[in-house]
């Protein structure tokens, strides 16, 4: 067997499917931002063991929760309230002998969906995710878009968990992602202070795909006209014009909030700048 843990934060609305997809487990732990609306009301009600911690940003809330919560389980499947798991990949749960594995860690495909119920095959910038592991073998960098960080070896499973990141509409979407791009643009003015290097060689041949995703989202973060290289990577490389009108939608929102990181990085360095003359 093995623990769940989802992290919350107003998610009344989403939270009652994610539950019902992980309602196998008798270890579900709910980790929650001190959320103001039904979303404990809901855990409880399902049976879920409630933590809560105030949100500071993403790398040191999961951390947190890693080292802090008492999970059952040696290993814990972790998933967002927006995310479902699908039934082929709990089948393929309950065919893992934890017990005779070299690996600390997991990584799942997942399928993100579109506010039409499109599955982004193509568009969907990332597939894998690091979502079941031992605790204590694993931490997370940065302070959105977090990188997971396994000690140890990392092995693939088949099954999706099914991701809905339009579920709460698209004006949510992009609050959200107007938030995110501050944090992001924070992060690359801290790592143009601190002469933070990137690898190229590890961007293409890194020993995971976490690793391989931190130093290309690093060195892509210092190329010019960054939205539009988004946009054309995602619509012509990745092929999302095979998505229907929902890729090329998706692909055009991608390279907006690429957009939003890129005025935030500007507006901080400006503001920095002015504070040391």
């Amino acid at each position: 067997m093995l623990s769940v843990l989802i992290l919350t934060k107003n998610e009344q609305q989403d939270l009652p499917g994610c539950l019902q997809s992980v309602s196998w487990c008798n270890d579900i732990h709910v980790f929650d931002s001190y959320s103001d609306d039904d979303t404990i009301k809901i855990a409880k009600a399902a049976g879920a063991i409630i933590d809560q911690r105030q949100f500071d940003n993403w790398s040191a809330h999961q951390n947190w929760g890693l080292a802090n919560i008492s999970f059952k389980y040696p290993w814990v499947l972790y998933i967002d309230s927006d995310e479902r798991v699908s039934e082929g990949l709990y089948d393929t749960l309950k065919k893992i002998d934890f017990n005779n594995t070299e690996a600390v860690a997991y990584e799942i495909k997942r399928r993100d969906f579109a506010w039409d119920g499109t599955w982004l095959k193509h568009a969907q910038m990332s597939p894998y995710y690091i979502r079941l592991f031992r605790p204590e073998k694993m931490h997370y960098e940065r302070l959105v878009n977090p990188i997971s960080v396994p000690n140890g070896p990392v092995e693939r499973v088949n099954g999706y968990i099914d991701h809905y990141p339009f579920s709460k509409g698209l004006k949510f979407w992009i609050a959200r992602h107007l938030n995110y791009a501050e944090m992001e643009a924070a992060m690359r003015l801290e790592d143009m202070n601190s002469g933070t290097q990137f690898s190229l060689l590890k961007a293409l041949i890194g020993k995971s795909f976490s690793e391989r995703r931190y130093h290309q989202k690093g060195i892509f973060y210092k190329i010019p006209g960054r939205p539009l290289i988004k946009w054309l990577y995602m619509v012509i490389w990745r092929r999302a014009f095979l998505d229907g009108s929902a890729g090329l939608t998706y692909a055009t929102l991608q390279s907006i909030y690429e957009y939003f990181i890129v005025i935030n990085t500007r507006e901080l360095f400006s503001k920095q700048s002015k504070l040391n003359k």
